[in-house]
C-alpha cells in the first residue's frame, strides 16, 4: 500500500480538510489525523516548506502558499471523485471507501477524471456530503455554498428530539471505519432524516426510516453536520 502513497499529496489534502473544518492547520493536527510520529511530520513538513509549498506561521499554523493550494486543490478532488466513483459505481462499503480513494487520488490522471465526471453526471459531492474542489478546472460549475448548517451536537442540545437531515460526514469520521459501520448499520448516512437528544454525556441519534439508534461521542456528533 505505501508505494501508492505520495506523504506530500497526503500532507497537503489533509491541510485542506483541516482548514474545510475550521480547525487550524499545526503539524499537531497531522499527527493526530495520520498518526504520524511527531518528529516525521516537522520533517515532512519542512521538506515542504522549502519545495514551496507550505509556510509556517509564528503561530505554528500551517499556510499553504499558492502552488500548495492547487496542488491541494487537485489531490482533494481526485479523492473525492474516486470515492463516488467507488460508492456509486463499484458499490464498495462506504467503511471502505475513503481509505480506498486514499490510494487513488495519487495515481488518478486528468483523463480518468473528466471520465468520472461524464459518468457521473457531474457529481458536485462526495458520498459522505463534502464539497468536491476544483471542478471548474474539469468545465463544470464548482458545488454550491452549502446552506445553513449546524453540528448534531448542537442539534440535540438545542433541539431534542427535533428532525433533521444529515448533510455533511467530515474527513474525521469518514477515516475511522469501525465509526463508518456504526453509522452505516444505523442508516445515520448523508440525506437520513434523524432525530437526536442528549443523554447523561452521550448523544442518541435515532433514524426513523431504519428503526435504528446510535449512542455517539459528544466529538463525534460536533463533527457530524445536519440541516432542519
Amino acid at each position: 500500500m505505501s508505494d501508492l502513497i505520495d506523504t506530500t499529496e497526503m500532507y497537503l489534502r489533509t491541510v485542506l480538510e483541516l482548514e474545510e473544518e475550521g480547525i487550524r492547520p499545526m503539524r499537531a493536527r497531522i499527527v493526530e489525523r495520520l498518526g504520524h510520529s511527531g518528529p516525521t511530520v516537522s520533517q515532512t513538513v519542512a521538506r515542504m516548506e522549502r519545495d514551496g509549498l507550505l509556510t509556517v506561521s509564528p503561530d505554528r499554523s500551517l499556510m499553504l502558499t499558492g502552488p500548495g493550494r492547487e496542488r491541494a486543490v487537485q489531490v482533494m478532488r481526485k479523492h473525492r471523485l474516486a470515492e463516488r466513483l467507488l460508492a456509486d459505481v463499484i458499490g464498495l462499503d462506504l467503511a471502505q471507501v475513503h481509505d480506498e480513494a486514499c490510494r487513488w487520488e495519487h495515481v488518478m490522471s486528468e483523463q480518468v477524471e473528466r471520465r468520472i465526471v461524464d459518468l457521473l453526471e457531474g457529481p458536485r459531492f462526495s458520498p459522505y456530503g463534502t464539497p468536491i474542489p476544483g471542478l471548474a478546472g474539469l468545465g463544470i460549475e464548482d458545488a454550491p455554498a452549502p446552506g445553513p448548517e449546524r453540528t448534531l451536537l448542537d442539534a440535540a442540545r438545542q433541539d431534542p428530539g427535533a428532525p433533521h437531515t444529515v448533510a455533511l460526514l467530515p474527513e474525521v469520521v469518514q477515516a475511522d471505519a469501525e465509526l463508518l459501520r456504526l453509522l452505516s448499520d444505523t442508516g445515520l448516512l448523508t440525506g437520513a432524516r434523524v432525530t437526536a437528544r442528549e443523554e447523561s454525556g452521550r448523544v442518541l441519534v435515532e433514524v426513523p426510516a431504519t428503526g435504528r439508534a446510535a449512542e455517539l461521542d459528544p466529538r463525534t456528533a460536533q463533527a457530524i453536520r445536519v440541516t432542519a
